[in-house]
């Protein structure tokens, strides 16, 4: 249990995971406590970039369903994305975690544009690299943003944690009490039967690349050092089902 299996990750962060049990906004005793599971397993040498999401602020897809052009709402979406990155990097670096900012839409200000060899080297510094702003292009989630990013950097695993939920189900469990929990999906099935887990654009990139994704729950402290740790925990989703 004190060797991680996975070397470099993604951990994707939802908006609604950052928001905790409010219905909108930043949880800072949520934030922290993922700022202290980051921290725990940054000790075993664990390379760690983060893609945050924004739908505790703002969801461009509920803005464009109501009339607003679509690709304003989605940049409005990735300004929250930046909102909830910097809260993150403010809860590590009260740590002493080293933490960098990396934003797909260049606001030099508060974070560095994205650049991948130096989003790579920040990691084998031991920096935790957080990316904001999305793809930096309207009409794609930041579930594909974080496909495209652990391509980019070549990780091994994306770490989907959610809010709400520990895994996925063959219906939401939040409204159906008998849904059934799945250990193991391959990327066809979660295309083919519209799990809802990650977008069509971001599985297929996903597959596409051999990276295997993680779909567990943040109720619990310390679960993302579990996950990292192979333990098994929520959905496991690979190219196929072995």
């Amino acid at each position: 249990m004190n060797v991680p299996v996975y070397k470099r990750v993604v951990l994707k962060l939802s908006g609604e995971a950052m928001a905790g049990d409010k219905q909108y906004g930043i949880d800072n005793s949520v934030v922290k406590n993922i700022a202290e599971q980051i921290k725990e397993v940054k000790k075993y040498g664990v390379e760690i970039a983060v893609v945050v999401g924004g739908g505790n602020i703002w969801r461009g897809s509920y803005a464009s369903d109501r009339g607003m052009d679509r690709a304003t709402a989605d940049y409005m979406g990735m300004l929250a994305t930046v909102i909830n990155a910097l809260s993150l990097q403010d809860a590590l670096e009260s740590l002493e975690v080293d933490t960098r900012v990396q934003s797909a839409i260049e606001m030099r200000q508060v974070a560095e544009p994205y650049i991948r060899r130096r989003a790579i080297r920040h990691l084998e510094k031991g920096r935790v690299v957080i990316f904001a702003g999305g793809t930096g292009n309207p009409y794609f989630s930041t579930d594909t943003t974080a496909a495209l990013r652990a391509a980019e950097i070549e990780a091994e695993v994306i770490l989907l944690a959610k809010g709400k939920v520990d895994a996925v189900y063959n219906m939401d469990p939040l409204v159906n009490p008998e849904a059934q929990k799945f250990s193991e999906l391959s990327y066809i099935d979660v295309i083919k039967w519209g799990l809802g887990v990650m977008d069509s654009t971001a599985a297929s990139l996903c597959m596409d690349n051999k990276i295997t994704l993680v779909v567990f729950g943040l109720n619990k402290s310390g679960n993302i050092k579990r996950v990292i740790m192979g333990e098994r925990l929520g959905t496991i989703v690979r190219g196929e089902v072995i």
